[in-house]
Formats: C-alpha cells, structure tokens, sequence
C-alpha cells in the first residue's frame, strides 16, 4: 500500500476523477491540499470525505509555503505527490525531496505547449493530434521525464469548447490509471 496526496488550485475535477477511480485500491488517498482558498476543489472533497489543508503562496517566498506543504505530507505519511491543476512551479526544494515521486497532467502533447495556456494553444495549432501528457516533475516548466500521452486525432471542425472537454475526459480516464500504476510500483518498492 502506496499514500498519495493531491495538491490542487481551482476547480479539482481532476482531483474528483483520481479519487473516485481509486477509491477501490489498496493505496490510500491520505488529503488534498490547495493553495487558494475559495477553490471549488475544496467542496469536492468534503462531499467525498477527504481531508483538506490549505496553504497561501500569498506574501511568501515559495520555498516557505512548500516547507508547510511538506510538513503536511511527512504528518499524513505520503509517499506520492500528485499535481492535478496545480497552477505553481516547485522549487528544488520541494522537487528534491520528493523525486521521482511528484507527478504532473498536461493538457497538450509536450514537449509542445508547455505552460498554463497548453489547451488553446495547441488548439490554435496546425497540429492533427492533440492530447494530454503525464509526466514526472523536475525543476523546469512542463518538463520532467514524460511517463504517458494519450492522443486524439481532431477533425478541425471542433470548437475549443468541444476540444477542452475531449481533453478533460482523456485526462479523467488516463490520469488515475498512471497514478494507480506508479503507486503500485512505489508499493512493490517498499
């Protein structure tokens, strides 16, 4: 048995996704933690029962919000960091002392369109395939050892309202299944 915890910043449906799906296994979701405090995130899990922290950014360095953040997860025991929508770069700090045991969802096939716009501009792009890419966290932007991507081929006449939600539901189906199969791997480690 494997613990994880997600750290989200807005809405969390990701975050809804992962916990629903794995809610059957043997690894344990131990909370979820969010660096805003009006996020709808935190109504999710209160309607799914998991424990939640917030921790503010605001006014602070980012290495002193991510040492409150890695306080919580050595209390909860948390093995597995998982970023679903988490809009902040981690320091070295933090990447460090849980590497190769952070991971990251993109909404776009890196190493293109890295950054918060990933979606829109891949969908401004030429490109006949769009898609989402799972990838382990290191020091830069979107730009960690790539895990898994998944793909569609678009027929141009989507709009981005038609792409966005073809990108969310591969994120929701293919993000648990990753982080199920690395928690199973972190478990086999132990």
């Amino acid at each position: 048995m494997a613990d994880y915890a997600v750290l989200v910043s807005g809405n969390g449906s990701n975050f809804q996704a992962i916990a629903e799906k794995l809610a059957g296994t043997k690894h344990n979701l131990k909370c979820m933690i969010c660096d805003r405090k009006d996020a709808y995130a935190f109504e999710r899990a209160k309607n799914l029962g998991i424990k939640t922290y917030y921790v503010s950014y605001f006014k602070r360095e980012r290495e002193d919000a991510e040492k409150d953040i890695c306080a919580i997860l050595e209390k909860e025991g948390v093995q597995l960091v998982v970023l679903a929508g988490f809009m902040r770069l981690l320091t070295p700090y933090f990447v460090d002392r849980y590497k190769n045991r952070i991971l990251n969802i993109h909404p776009a096939l890196l190493p293109k369109f890295p950054g918060t716009h990933g979606i829109a501009e891949s969908y401004a792009s030429k490109d006949a395939e769009l898609g989402v890419t799972i990838h382990y966290v290191d020091y830069g932007m979107d730009s960690g050892p790539i895990i898994t991507q998944k793909s569609f081929k678009r027929d141009f006449t989507e709009s981005l309202e038609e792409i966005e939600k073809k990108i969310h539901n591969i994120e929701h189906s293919c993000y648990p299944e990753t982080i199920l199969s690395v928690l199973d791997s972190l478990d086999k480690q132990q």
